[in-house]
């Protein structure tokens, strides 16, 4: 990703931003699978996932010496931001792959571009140019071409439509936890008392549910559950979501989107070296067309180059 000005004027490296995020998380498509292979209930794996996350976000916040004391306002906000970023998000993604597959799951998700882009002219009056309008479109057709073959299987699941549903209701959830969290960032509170705060609220609604719902509180002990635990949460949640809101409010929350279209590119070439996937010749067109795409986003207007 093109930075328009030195990191000494921006702080950290805007391509950093881009490609820290969207390296962590392509490969927790992997390490989730440690999470899935254990009797713990997932609504319990994801609690555990942000409330370890809020606790070192609070942690992380004292040590720079920012204030954990927010607004009351701001934590109506926030309670809303973890229920339907951190709650509903991750939870409908999950459920929504006992119906659908992955692959179906991964296009829904590249959707964000689109929506993200519509809310940012909403609420913050974000212009995107036609260029990148296309170029995302192209991407959503490469990820498409990857996962064309589970995609056409998807009409012989017979609740797909449930699936289709609840996916579509994560990206929803998304981007609406998008907004809300540069929404409270524009009010100039600090970052990651408010990632904090809310990671917080979104685990005690996990927990809630869990309760609710009669599936109870579990927790794995295995050492290969608690690696990925600590991995999701120090990598994919505290490091990934703070350089990703950073890139949102210096990119717009369009273009830190394109990060979900670049990820299943990536997650695929992990799942290649470790769980043996192969690539088919439309999949390997389709990963260059992703590629290509962002690049094509991604890159400065020739005057600014100039």
């Amino acid at each position: 990703m093109a930075d328009q000005a030195a990191p000494s004027q921006q702080g950290i490296p805007t391509r950093w931003l881009f490609w820290a995020p969207t390296l962590i998380w392509a490969s927790t498509w992997h390490v989730i699978l440690f999470q899935l292979d254990s009797a713990v209930p997932v609504l319990n794996s994801v609690a555990w996932r942000f409330a370890l996350a809020s606790l070192l976000l609070f942690g992380l916040a004292a040590w720079r010496g920012e204030t954990l004391r927010l607004p009351a306002s701001a934590h109506w906000l926030m309670l809303a931001t973890g229920v339907v970023q951190y709650s509903g998000n991750y939870w409908g993604v999950y459920e929504a792959e006992r119906h659908i597959p992955s692959g179906l799951v991964a296009v829904l998700f590249c959707l964000m571009v689109f929506g993200n882009a519509l809310s940012g002219r909403i609420f913050f009056g974000q212009q995107v140019t036609r260029r990148f309008l296309l170029a995302a479109a192209g991407g959503v057709a490469g990820v498409t071409m990857i996962f064309w073959p589970e995609i056409a299987a998807t009409g012989a699941r017979p609740t797909a439509a449930l699936g289709l549903t609840l996916g579509l209701g994560a990206v929803v959830a998304a981007c609406t936890g998008n907004v809300l969290t540069l929404t409270l960032t524009r009010r100039s509170l600090p970052l990651i008392p408010i990632l904090a705060w809310s990671m917080g609220y979104g685990s005690l609604f996990l927990v809630f549910l869990s309760l609710v719902t009669g599936a109870g509180l579990h927790f794995d002990a295995s050492l290969r559950y608690v690696a990925s635990l600590l991995y999701l949460t120090l990598l994919g949640s505290v490091a990934a979501f703070v350089l990703y809101f950073k890139l949102a409010q210096r990119k717009g929350a369009a273009g830190a989107a394109l990060t979900g279209v670049v990820i299943p590119v990536i997650a695929l070439g992990i799942s290649a070296l470790l769980e043996g996937w192969q690539p088919t010749v439309l999949a390997v067109a389709g990963m260059a067309l992703c590629l290509g795409c962002v690049w094509l986003a991604t890159r400065a207007p020739a005057a600014a180059r100039a």
